[in-house]
């Protein structure tokens, strides 16, 4: 069982969604790199739960402590070490389910890898809780990334059958990033927003789940970054997105469609430009190629599943009993789990580049 991501920049998360505080260590930062607290504390909040009425009600402050690696808002060079406390967790409402696995949850192969005393209160250490401590780390390096001009951001690309509109592959700019971060929603089109206000009261209504497709972007990555074989950018992007709970799949650039195309379609024909760079007449590639950056920007989506906690009647096991029986689970979820993943992608993704970057 790791917690340990990571070979230059080290990263190790730990806690339980019920437990008392959920943390992490990060190791490899230099000394004297500054950390803007207030862009820390405002890219928190876009995951933090409870701070909008289309996630769940469970309401956390997110707050770090810093326990060691930043001093007077410079990192030491020494590991970084902080704990964010649960306060707002109701393990009354799982005091039933000990021994009846939620469908699609991790009850039951927890337990059968684990034993019985492992702990799944709120889905315990395989909770989305536990993408907190990630998105301080990725907000940490998102900020080491942008001071060498690289730029990730990240939007709800579809939630159920609502869609928005799609990066540029070709054109995606800083200015585009800067834009959709400055969005009180993570859709690029304003005009779906309420649609999916409208979808997501129906769901609750109807206390069911959906899932939705998240699309990240990267701008600023200069060429020949990345490795071929096993540690290329995106070998190293998709191992690392499907550690977020909920991942089911993801594709890059023309991803899947690239099977319906011909080459000639396909190929990113090169030419030089007038100052002598290099450019590219198309970016199905997505900005990768071997597992190394081509300059151009880098863009993927992935797939979230529907959030499995609904309060709907399902089918299960007693594991005590050895019955075969039904539960309706209590508690307070999101309807769509990718709605509050946008920024834990954007965060993950920082933490997959700094591999190749510091």
């Amino acid at each position: 069982m790791t917690w340990i991501l990571g070979n230059k920049i080290r990263i190790n998360i730990f806690g339980e969604s019920h437990g008392p505080a959920i943390g992490g260590v990060v190791e490899g930062l230099a000394s004297g790199i500054k950390i803007d607290m207030g862009e820390l504390e405002k890219f928190m909040a876009r995951r933090a739960p409870g701070r909008t009425s289309l996630t769940t009600s469970r309401k956390e402050d997110d707050r770090p402590i810093f326990h060691s690696g930043i001093l007077d808002g410079y990192t030491t060079g020494t590991p970084i070490a902080f704990t964010i406390k649960n306060s707002d967790n109701r393990s009354n409402d799982y005091s039933d389910l000990t021994n009846r696995p939620r469908p699609s949850h991790a009850d039951l192969t927890a337990r059968q890898r684990f034993g019985e005393r492992v702990d799944m209160r709120g889905g315990g250490n395989f909770s989305g809780r536990l993408t907190a401590p990630i998105c301080l780390i990725g907000g940490l390096l998102i900020q080491v990334l942008s001071s060498k001009g690289i730029s990730i951001g990240a939007h709800l690309y579809k939630l159920g059958p609502i869609e928005d509109l799609k990066f540029d592959l070709l054109n995606l700019s800083f200015e585009d990033i800067i834009k959709l971060k400055e969005c009180d929603f993570p859709t690029i089109d304003s005009k779906i927003r309420v649609n999916i206000k409208d979808y997501i009261d129906q769901l609750r209504s109807k206390k069911d789940s959906v899932g939705g497709v998240i699309e990240c972007g990267i701008v600023g990555l200069e060429a020949g970054y990345g490795n071929p074989i096993f540690d290329g950018i995106e070998s190293s992007i998709s191992k690392n997105i499907f550690s977020i709970p909920g991942v089911k799949g993801i594709e890059f650039g023309q991803g899947f469609g690239v099977a319906n195309m011909l080459g000639s379609d396909h190929n990113d024909s090169m030419y030089y430009k007038e100052d002598a760079r290099i450019g590219y007449y198309s970016n199905n590639s997505a900005g990768i190629i071997g597992g190394i950056s081509t300059g151009m920007p880098i863009v993927f989506r992935l797939a979230v599943k529907p959030t499995p906690s609904i309060g709907l009647k399902q089918k299960t096991i007693d594991l005590e009993s050895g019955e075969n029986v039904s539960i309706e689970i209590k508690g307070r979820h999101d309807p769509c789990i990718a709605i509050r993943m946008v920024p834990v992608v954007e965060a993950m993704t920082a933490i997959s580049l700094a591999e190749f970057i510091l």
